[in-house]
């Protein structure tokens, strides 16, 4: 699978991304993703090369010298309906690119993947990837307080988080698309 958009490549991963997908998710900035941190090049080329059946998973690289730069991610949860989520280095932030990227991937979701609906879950706190949604027109569709907890306080007790749920319908993405 390879998309392409003005300024980057979203395709899929290859051995070489395994150093630079280290330098974004060897200290993951959200909590949702504790699970996701890496701490070696085995453990980045272990989750290249061994993500689940059901997951959509593509390296976001820069065009002009295919270096990552992130990843995107969708995992089919019915026939028709994905949840969605992404990962950016931080020294390409602010240009963009996730935006560029994110409309890539769902465009490719709604166009080639069948999906019906594709929804995201966003810590309360996270208001760079709050904004990304709302740039690609998904509505927040509710925050639920207390939803779960990813890491624990000092004290071992867990910290639990507010989250919200942003969505958009195919119907929709298309007739945003049409403005």
């Amino acid at each position: 699978m390879i998309i392409k958009t003005e300024h980057l490549i979203i395709r899929d991963f290859q051995k070489k991304d395994a150093a630079g997908l280290l330098e974004y998710l060897s200290h993951p900035r959200v909590n949702c993703f504790v699970g996701d941190r890496l701490y070696s090049e085995e453990s980045a080329l272990a989750y290249i090369f061994h993500s689940s059946e059901d997951m959509l998973r593509y390296a976001v690289c820069l065009r002009e010298d295919d270096f990552i730069i992130g990843d995107v991610f969708a995992l089919c949860e019915y026939t028709d309906t994905y949840s969605i989520g992404w990962h950016f280095n931080k020294h390409f932030e602010g240009k963009g690119l996730a935006y560029e990227a994110a409309t890539g991937f769902l465009d490719y979701l709604f166009r080639d993947a069948d999906a019906r609906r594709v929804y995201g879950f966003v810590e309360d706190d996270n208001l760079r990837s709050k904004r990304l949604c709302e740039r690609l027109g998904m509505r927040c569709e509710g925050c639920m307080k207390e939803f779960i907890s990813f890491i624990c306080h000092p004290d071992g007790t867990p910290r639990y988080e507010d989250t919200c749920i942003y969505a958009i319908l195919n119907k929709e993405w298309k007739n945003n698309k049409n403005r």
